[in-house]
């Protein structure tokens, strides 16, 4: 398939400036260099952008130049958000967020360019902006981008009112500076990338083009990277590569081809042979293994892929041999924990930590062979429970029957 019917293929291709098959020359045609941007709001990117990251890389992989924007001037000011304006972050804070993402981006889409757009930004005067860039727009189009109407009932900034015209001319100036001739987002910015389009036809007399991705949702309809609200970071000292490999392994069947197509760089034929087998055989769950291995080894290495697996199979197996604490902790966060201050015989542990409701029901356990601490069995109650039989010396793992974990914390 061209680059053009692979997007297509993919669903990646939602809103279109102009004809689309205007887009599809463009695409399958020369070279050509296209811009995607962040603002740095936090020092790392989150699997919610993993999508725009892997377009940047289908396109540089057909021999595009991909050019990779982090926002240090719009970051400083911040994108209106749908309900209320977003907290204003120091410059430092800025800074140092943008080290992180450029670090990042540079590992993933090697060949990008990266580009701040408080580099052009940061000396252009009030006045100069009003006057250069200001007179070109008119309110009522700006009134009627669908951003700025949510926020007219709540009220908005002329910060943010004005932020549309900041990403706007960014457009203008990475075209003149840079030749990028598209700009490609997620449809949720596709108000200021027509402001940008509009800008470059007024101010330059030069055509411009541009597509937005679907923004990818969960089966709840939230948007995709979010767990219980809390982001899955890209960097692995802060979201461990099992912690991604789980949440995409529980993705749910209904939307795992979607994921396929979106997140991975497998070959059509390929994934339709996953999906054939995930359907044949659905509790093989062969396609949701296949997404979040081919995700967490673009992200982190197939090393590390691998070792995830490695950790999800010792986990659901309860064999917590070779796994260290920061594997079991990524892979047991939702396990009520306990202080483990002194050393006793188990059925005082299991009672006095509510892992058992009396001794009676502590012995019925224990005689059952349903108790078991670090995935050894344990059936006489006076064995003692020690801090050496602590993993790494930190925690205890206690399982009660198939399927009831507590983590013991060594204090």
């Amino acid at each position: 398939m061209t680059l053009y019917e692979d997007l297509k293929w993919r669903g990646l291709i939602k809103d279109v400036v102009g004809e689309e098959s205007d887009l599809q020359k463009i695409l399958d045609g020369n070279p050509f260099s296209f811009y995607w941007g962040t603002d740095p709001t936090a020092d790392s990117l989150h699997l919610g952008h993993y999508s725009s990251l892997c377009m940047a890389k289908r396109l540089a992989n057909a021999g595009h130049h991909p050019v990779l924007l982090c926002g240090g001037a719009t970051g400083r000011i911040g994108d209106p958000r749908p309900t209320a304006e977003r907290e204003i972050i120091s410059e430092d804070t800025v800074n140092n967020n943008i080290k992180g993402i450029r670090a990042q981006v540079s590992a993933i889409v090697p060949t990008a360019e990266l580009v701040d757009n408080y580099d052009w930004l940061k000396d252009y005067t009030f006045l100069n902006f009003l006057r250069d860039i200001g007179k070109y727009i008119n309110v009522n189009y700006m009134l009627d981008k669908d951003i700025i109407r949510r926020r007219l009932d709540t009220g908005i900034t002329y910060a943010e009112f004005s932020y549309m015209l900041m990403q706007g001319y960014d457009f203008v100036h990475l075209y003149q500076e840079k030749n990028c001739i598209m700009e490609v987002a997620g449809s949720d910015q596709w108000g200021n990338i027509t402001t940008g389009v509009d800008l470059i036809r007024k101010m330059l007399d030069k055509p411009a083009y541009a597509f937005t991705m679907p923004l990818i949702l969960d089966s709840t309809g939230k948007k995709f990277g979010k767990s219980e609200g809390n982001a899955l970071w890209l960097n692995k000292d802060k979201t461990s590569a099992y912690e991604i490999y789980q949440y995409l392994i529980n993705t749910d069947d209904a939307k795992v081809l979607e994921y396929l197509k979106v997140f991975t760089f497998l070959p059509k034929e390929k994934i339709e042979e996953v999906y054939a087998e995930q359907q044949a055989h659905p509790e093989t769950r062969i396609a949701q293994k296949t997404l979040a291995w081919e995700v967490v080894k673009d992200l982190h290495g197939a090393e590390e892929a691998d070792n995830a697996v490695t950790v999800s199979q010792k986990l659901f197996a309860g064999d917590f041999k070779g796994l260290s604490v920061k594997d079991i902790k990524s892979g047991m966060k939702s396990v009520p924990t306990f202080k483990f201050e002194k050393e006793e015989p188990v059925i005082d542990v299991l009672v006095n930590n509510k892992l058992a409701q009396s001794r009676r029901e502590a012995r019925e356990f224990l005689a059952a062979k349903a108790v078991f601490v670090n995935g050894e069995v344990i059936t006489d109650e006076n064995q003692m429970i020690t801090k050496a039989m602590a993993i790494e010396g930190q925690i205890l793992i206690f399982r009660r029957g198939k399927k009831k974990y507590f983590i013991g914390e060594v204090q």
